[in-house]
């Protein structure tokens, strides 16, 4: 039974996982400023549009290193 358990538990906590995810995703779109900040590449020409958020990837992946740092000690 306590593999049962622990299983449970970490279904459950991929859960919460998602669904802060998922509201992180939906609060994100409404930050004017993520994902255009200067350094991100924006490539257009013609019917072709490459985006790729550079800079908006190195600060986010700062911050969440911080926070993991933070709650980890």
């Amino acid at each position: 039974m306590s593999g049962l358990s622990e299983l449970g538990r970490i279904v459950l906590v991929m859960g919460l996982v998602l669904v802060v995810v998922g509201l992180l995703l939906m609060i994100a779109g409404k930050v004017p400023w993520l994902g255009r900040l200067p350094g991100d590449i924006t490539i257009q020409r013609g019917n072709f549009r490459f985006y790729f958020p550079l800079v908006t990837c190195l600060l986010l992946s700062s911050l969440l290193t911080l926070l993991f740092r933070l709650f980890r000690h």
